[in-house]
């Protein structure tokens, strides 16, 4: 990459971004043809310079989806960061980044699960792209997995809160990772405090009567035979 780029995405200044497009109009596109780089707009989200990664993110749009050598995103990078302004701005322009696949499949919502919700922006992630619960790693692990696997109780609590409201709440909340093993068997087998097990006890158990009363809904009604 060209290094007055680099120099502008690290310190923010926009002016120079320009300076730097002037004497080359392909600078950008030529960053966009590497399939692993770290993009002005990674650099950006590291620094946290908003300003400019909202000016990159009109000019490029693509450089959001695109991996470094690490396989991050800019929003994984900012997650990882505790930039919690700039998550809060890529959100607003596209939503879906929410479930850019990183490196082992992790999207953001899962770095979000590991490092926990200190920043507050777990209630935004779900709010934005609900239907990110869903999303799984390499290792068919899914967020409550990872949540559990991290001591994050206030991050598995706001997880089943959401998963009651969805009609897949039965299948994340009993999904099985490569081993073989729900959230719920880690939870168990990991001296997990007794919090996130009682969590994990309710919600299974909430699935489990869920699933018996629509089997029973779906039974044909006896009939009574009058001879």
């Amino acid at each position: 990459m060209d290094e007055n780029l680099r120099k502008a995405a690290r310190t923010g200044k926009v002016n120079e971004l320009y300076r730097v497009i002037q004497r080359n109009g392909n600078v950008l596109r030529r960053v966009d043809e590497v399939e692993f780089i770290d993009t002005p707009l990674h650099i950006a989200a590291e620094e946290g310079c908003i300003e400019f990664a909202m000016e990159m993110m009109n000019l490029k749009p693509s450089f959001a989806r695109k991996l470094n050598h690490q396989g991050l995103s800019p929003l994984h990078i900012a997650v990882r960061k505790g930039h919690k302004e700039m998550a809060l701005r890529f959100l607003e322009i596209d939503k879906q980044l929410i479930r850019v696949r990183g490196k082992k499949g992790k999207t953001p919502l899962h770095y979000l699960c590991k490092v926990g919700n200190q920043l507050g922006l777990l209630d935004t992630f779900l709010e934005a792209s609900p239907d990110c619960i869903q999303d799984v790693t390499i290792e068919n692990r899914t967020a409550l997995h990872i949540a559990i696997q991290n001591n994050r109780l206030d991050v598995l609590q706001l997880l089943i809160r959401t998963l009651k409201r969805k009609d897949y709440y039965w299948e994340v909340v009993n999904w099985k990772d490569k081993d073989g093993s729900t959230a719920l068997h880690i939870a168990a087998t990991h001296d997990q405090p007794q919090a996130a097990l009682m969590t994990l006890v309710e919600a299974v158990a909430c699935t489990a009567t869920e699933n018996q009363q629509q089997q029973a809904d779906q039974r044909p009604a006896a009939t009574n035979c009058i001879s």
